[in-house]
């Protein structure tokens, strides 16, 4: 019987040998896949951060080229207006200047006793 026990002992040891490598495979499986798990969640996080500073780094940068753009048009148009301004003076005073040196008109005048005696001389230049 003494035999029988130690064979039995052993197939005993050797079976809960067995199922604890088992046991223990089966934990470090599980263990595995939750750290894949767990790895793609954070590069998914990761890349959902990258992606969010991205477009807030987009968003300011637009914003500053829409006020660039804003600023050159005001500046354009300023300059348009003074351009403009200056021309529509500088045109006055060169139709009064030649309304005044058109032509010149010279002439006199005289009422003797029932008519009009008129002399006039007209020069273009």
């Amino acid at each position: 019987m003494r035999g029988q026990e130690k064979a039995a002992i052993k197939i005993q040891s050797w079976w809960r040998g067995n199922t604890v490598r088992r046991t223990l495979l089966h934990a470090a499986l599980r263990a595995w896949v939750i750290q894949c798990w767990w790895r793609s969640m954070q590069a998914k996080m990761l890349e959902q951060r990258r992606r969010l500073a991205l477009r807030l780094y987009t968003c300011q940068e637009w914003a500053v080229v829409k006020v660039q753009a804003q600023v050159r048009m005001w500046q354009a148009r300023r300059r348009f207006l003074q351009a403009r301004q200056a021309a529509c003076i500088i045109q006055s005073h060169w139709r009064w200047h030649t309304s005044q040196t058109r032509g010149l008109i010279r002439g006199r005048y005289e009422v003797k006793a029932s008519r009009l005696e008129l002399d006039i001389e007209i020069l273009l230049t």
